[in-house]
């Protein structure tokens, strides 16, 4: 037997999934945001509507799991390599996001409500602190790199931070009577010895892992294990849990990269379940009919939703005007702030459990998180519309989408092993917007059976990759007379830029470094061929050194090449570090700039072949070695090159190395 609210789960959950699925559907024709559209359900169905759900122990819990899940999304998908660029800036938005509000709430508490300090800085942390509760929008639009989206979510965590310690100092001054200085350094103590021990333990912990185990599940349940460990302990120090899972995004922002699978499943889970679930939650706690009660709250709600609105958009405004960013940045970082939901909501109820706010002030703050979160949830998806297409317009005009201009890659697979590694490798490559599909290639030369299955098997394992990060995949198993004819017989047909093989292991003492098939490849085409041999996955690893020979910049496929590891970088947030003669390094710093690559680059110079012999003792085994060759009779070939097989073969057996020899005419 039903009864209202529903108590029995499946009838809980049922409701619940079929709100997630049709929302979206008759938001989309009222033009109303998703965001907004949630929460308005959540209005509908809870306590305050037609009460057909309560909010159970289940929306509490996959509230929080939801709040944490928006704030652990927004640090892990921030680009880094922006997030550099626009540090300090950031910071000044933060620390402004914080004083203009707090000094406008205190002032307007006190001479709008006639209310204590203790009540009216109480009030102001509300204004100040924010949720990124509409960074699901920016998410959608793909503006997780754009600098507004980044300042704001770096001004963020100061503002939060700076107002959740004002809280705290509030309710321990309601307590004992006076300001516990020595709380606040302990704080500091802690925070600082927090922020040591989760940065460092977790990217150790975390590459250890994937190191040794593929497995998509198990790498996603560990990810959210470090970020529910990452909230407990700060929790456990004083702060708030959010600020814990956004930590837990920043440290392990370069682990995940953005085209990864893993990246995929937490994105899927998160806009699936716990996002939707927190925003039907937010919903069921709002009681709209309390602002027509009587006048009071009425007159308390329009007073804390002006200053709250108001000063948070006169933050945005002065940032903007001092860094000379855009009105449409400027609107986005004023969507992404003004939204109120999981800081403001606490120091509401916290408030009112300490009797430093009344059941009207409540009440009041209750429909000003609504009201912010339906203007926050408009603006930002307008502005970041109005971005999108600005982008989207400069491309076509550059002719940046012209499919030809794109690579095709041809991957060689034989070894289940080692296929997924090459997979990975070729994808991160990539450009972000390339339409072509990436043609997987297995050859054989004979029936052997154990053969044929490895190799089939091989090109399962390279196609679950793809399709993890939803890259288009042709799969062609060729039978030819031998691997070097198969290979270029199909990088013909297919039209291929670029072969990508994994590297020769050598049979016995006397077999060179790279086996004559691979010789025979280099001498049968003028493509740019790629030898990989990673030992960790390469999205794990920190630094890729790249050795750049002489004249490099003179042959023809200097830029492909170029152009291929600036992407794998910034995918897999490496930094780059060039390791060539003067005028080489100039020319690829400039290149980088000129395409404004997201990824760090440092160069070292070296003069002779002797200074690289030095320089390789500080290549490590979790750093990515690139070796750029030339074919014989090129223009960058010398004897040092020819020279470096051996040496490779000597001192480099446990490292991580690719080896590129570039497009000749």
């Amino acid at each position: 037997m039903f009864t209202l609210p529903l108590q029995q789960p499946v009838a809980i959950f049922l409701l619940v999934l079929i709100l997630i699925l049709l929302g979206p559907f008759v938001f989309r024709r009222l033009r109303i945001p998703s965001v907004v559209g949630m929460i308005i359900a959540g209005i509908a169905v809870g306590p305050y509507g037609l009460n057909l759900l309560e909010r159970d122990a289940s929306f509490r819990i996959f509230g929080e799991v939801g709040i944490l899940y928006i704030m652990f999304q927004a640090a892990v998908e921030i680009d880094m390599f922006h997030l550099r660029q626009h540090f300090k800036k950031g910071i000044v938005f933060g620390i402004l996001s914080f004083i203009i509000p707090m000094a406008a709430g205190i002032f307007g508490s006190r001479y709008a409500f006639n209310s204590g300090w203790d009540t009216a800085i109480l009030i102001a942390t509300m204004y100040a602190s924010h949720t990124l509760i509409t960074y699901p929008i920016v998410s959608r639009f793909g503006l997780s790199g754009n600098r507004g989206v980044t300042i704001a979510v770096c001004g963020t965590i100061i503002a939060v931070l700076l107002a959740l310690v004002t809280l705290a100092q509030v309710v321990a001054l309601k307590i004992s009577g006076s300001f516990d200085w020595r709380s606040v350094l302990e704080l500091v103590v802690m925070m600082a010895l927090y922020m040591t021990g989760v940065g460092y333990l977790f990217p150790w912990l975390t590459r250890r892992i994937f190191s040794h185990n593929n497995d998509s599940i198990t790498q996603f349940i560990f990810i959210l294990a470090l970020v529910f460990i990452a909230s407990l302990l700060a929790q456990l120090i004083g702060l708030e849990a959010i600020l814990g899972a956004f930590y837990a995004g920043l440290v392990l922002n370069k682990m995940i990269p953005s085209r990864s699978g893993l990246m995929k499943n937490l994105r899927f889970v998160g806009d699936a379940i716990f996002i939707p679930y927190f925003l039907i939650g937010v919903g069921m706690l709002i009681n709209v009919g309390i602002i027509f009660r009587g006048f009071n709250v009425a007159w308390i709600t329009l007073n804390m939703v002006v200053i709250a609105l108001v000063s948070k958009w006169l933050s945005a405004f002065i940032t903007s005007r001092i860094f000379g960013l855009g009105r449409d940045d400027c609107s986005l970082m004023f969507g992404l702030t003004s939204g109120k939901a999981a800081a403001t909501i606490a120091a509401t109820m916290i408030g009112f459990k300490y009797e430093i706010i009344n059941e009207d002030i409540m009440n009041g703050a209750v429909i000003m998180i609504l009201i912010c979160c339906i203007i926050s949830s408009f603006v930002t998806a307008r502005a970041a519309r109005k971005i999108r297409i600005q982008i989207t317009a400069e491309s076509l005009s550059n002719d940046e989408l012209t499919p030809g201009e794109y690579a095709r890659q041809l991957v060689a697979v034989a070894n289940p092993v080692t296929s997924e590694g090459l997979m990975r490798m070729a994808l991160f490559m990539r450009s972000p917007g390339n339409p072509n599909p990436v043609v997987t290639l297995f050859i054989r030369n004979n029936d052997d059976v154990s053969v044929a299955r490895m190799g089939r098997t091989a090109m399962q394992s390279a196609a679950s990759v793809a399709e993890s990060m939803d890259i288009e995949l042709k799969e062609i198993e060729r039978y030819d007379i031998n691997v070097v004819s198969g290979l270029i017989n199909v990088s013909k047909e297919e039209k291929s830029t670029e072969i990508l093989i994994g590297m020769h292991r050598k049979a016995n003492i006397v077999d060179s470094f790279f086996g004559t098939m691979i010789e025979q490849l280099l001498n049968s085409t003028n493509k740019m061929v790629l030898l990989s041999r990673c030992f960790i996955p390469v999205d794990t690893v920190n630094r890729i050194v790249i050795i750049v020979p002489e004249n490099a910049e003179y042959e023809t496929g200097f830029k492909l090449w170029l152009m291929r590891i600036a992407n794998l970088g910034a995918q897999v947030s490496a930094r780059l570090l060039f390791v060539s003669r003067k005028g080489t390094s100039e020319i690829i710093n400039n290149i980088i700039n000129e395409e404004k690559y997201a990824v760090r680059h440092d160069y070292r110079t070296i003069d002779s072949w002797d200074e690289f012999i030095l320089l390789s003792g500080e290549v490590e085994e979790e750093d990515l070695l690139v070796v750029i060759g030339a074919r014989k009779d090129s223009i960058s070939y010398s004897s040092d090159l020819e020279a470096m097989p051996g040496y490779l073969g000597r001192h480099f057996k446990r490292h991580n190395l690719l080896m590129i020899y570039p497009r000749q005419y």
